[in-house]
C-alpha cells in the first residue's frame, strides 16, 4: 500500500526535465528560427540567393538541436514545442513567402494559392508529426515528406535559378508545381527514409568516412545543383517506395491466388 501511494505521488510530481529550459539545444533552435526569419527579410529585399542559403542553414541547425539534446540528455517539453514553432517559421512560412516573392506573385490567385498550399501542408505535417510522435512503430521512415526536405526543394530551386541568371518569370509554372508538390507530399502517407537509426556514437567502417568526405567534395563543387538534385531524388523516393510496395503486393497476391480449375 505504501509503495502504491509513493508511486502515485511520483506520477503527480512534474518531472524536472519537462519543466527545465536547457540553453544548448535551444541555441540551435533559435539559430534555425533566425535563419528562417532572415530568409523572409532577404526575399523581401530581392536577395533570393541569400534567402535560399539561409533556409539551408536553418536545416543544418534544426538537424543539430535534436541530436545535441539527446546526446547531452537535455530534452524537454519546452524544447520540443519551441522546435516545432521554429520549424513552422523556417520550413513553412519562409519557403512559401520566398517562392511567392520570387516567382508566384505575378500569377494572381493561383500564385498565392500555390504558396498557401505549401504553407498549410507544412503546418499539417508538423501537427501530425507531433501527435503521432509516441505512436510511430517504425522509426526508420517518416510519414509524409519532412518539412525541412520540402523547404530544401524550394530553396534549391531558387538557388539554381539565381545561379544561372534566371528570374522567377522564366519558370513560374515550374515554381508553382514545386510548391504544390512539396505541400501535398508533406501531407501524404508515403514513406520517406528518416535516418534515425544512425548512431553517431558507434564506430563505422573506413569507407563510410570516405563517402562522407566525397559527399562534402561533391557539394563544394557546385552546391546549388548538387543540393537541389539530392532533395529532388529524396522527394521522389517516397513515391518510388510506394510503387515498389504496390508491385510487391501484387506479386504476392498473384503467387498466392488459387489456380483456375481446368475443364475436363
Amino acid at each position: 500500500m505504501l509503495d502504491f501511494e509513493r508511486r502515485k505521488a511520483e506520477l503527480k510530481r512534474p518531472r524536472m526535465r519537462d519543466r527545465g529550459i536547457y540553453l544548448l539545444p535551444n541555441l540551435f533552435t533559435t539559430g534555425a528560427l533566425f535563419a528562417g526569419f532572415y530568409a523572409i527579410v532577404q526575399a523581401m529585399n530581392g536577395r533570393y540567393e541569400y534567402a535560399a542559403v539561409a533556409i539551408f542553414i536553418a536545416m543544418v541547425l534544426d538537424g543539430l538541436d535534436g541530436r545535441v539534446a539527446r546526446m547531452t540528455h537535455t530534452q524537454s517539453a519546452f524544447g520540443a514545442e519551441y522546435d516545432s514553432l521554429s520549424d513552422m517559421v523556417s520550413f513553412g512560412v519562409a519557403p512559401a513567402l520566398v517562392i511567392y516573392e520570387f516567382a508566384l506573385q505575378d500569377m494572381g490567385k493561383f500564385g498565392w494559392i500555390a504558396a498557401f498550399v505549401y504553407c498549410a501542408g507544412a503546418a499539417l505535417r508538423l501537427a501530425r508529426f507531433n501527435t503521432q510522435l509516441d505512436t510511430v512503430t517504425d522509426k526508420r521512415f517518416f510519414q509524409g515528406l519532412p518539412s525541412p526536405a520540402a523547404a530544401a526543394l524550394i530553396a534549391g530551386f531558387i538557388w539554381v535559378m539565381v545561379e544561372y541568371g534566371l528570374t522567377g518569370d522564366d519558370a513560374r509554372w515550374l515554381a508553382a508545381a514545386i510548391a504544390l508538390f512539396g505541400g501535398l507530399s508533406m501531407v501524404s502517407n508515403f514513406r520517406f527514409y528518416s535516418g534515425k537509426e544512425i548512431n553517431l556514437r558507434k564506430s563505422v567502417p573506413f569507407f563510410v568516412i570516405l563517402l562522407i568526405v566525397l559527399a562534402f567534395i561533391l557539394v563544394s563543387t557546385s552546391p546549388p545543383e548538387v543540393l537541389f538534385g539530392a532533395f529532388v531524388l529524396y522527394g521522389l523516393s517516397g513515391y518510388a517506395d510506394a510503387l515498389w510496395q504496390l508491385l510487391q503486393r501484387r506479386k504476392q497476391a498473384a503467387a498466392t491466388a488459387p489456380l483456375p480449375d481446368r475443364e475436363k
